[in-house]
């Protein structure tokens, strides 16, 4: 049993097609969404999504948004996001370095430190969905 999915970011679809099970990290953590989910609506934050469908699993990296599972398909929508296999790492692993030696600036005023909190957190994430992708290829 499947249900439709699909992956909405400003730029266009991401994904549109059967899922028998998604992953997503959600406001308050980690759920799963199976076929049959009860209805739900939730915010995401920045990190992977997997969604899987005959026993194949695709990751995608969504930049925050929003989470919305109805009796007959699951939707996302997103500010952003990309392909899991489309995440440059060598330009991930840069960014995450550049925030994090920013934030042990100390003359940062607290807009500053928040946005270098979520560049690192973004950064991070992207870097994890790559790792799964790349995990999944080799299994």
């Amino acid at each position: 049993m499947t249900v439709p999915a699909r992956v909405v970011v400003l730029e266009g679809t991401l994904f549109d097609g059967p899922c028998d099970f998604i992953v997503a990290r959600g406001a308050e953590g980690e759920l799963g969404i199976l076929p049959r989910h009860a209805p739900l609506i939730t915010t995401l934050k920045p990190g992977p999504l997997m969604l899987r469908s005959q026993r194949q699993e695709r990751f995608l990296f969504i930049d925050g948004g929003f989470l919305e599972v109805l009796p007959d398909r699951v939707t996302v929508l997103a500010t952003g996001g990309e392909p899991a296999e489309a995440i440059d790492i060598a330009q991930a692993e840069q960014a995450r370095r550049a925030a994090e030696e920013r934030l042990a600036q100390g003359d940062l005023t607290d807009d500053q430190r928040a946005q270098q909190t979520l560049a690192l957190e973004r950064a991070t994430m992207r870097l994890q969905a790559a790792e799964l992708h790349r995990r999944g290829q080799r299994g």
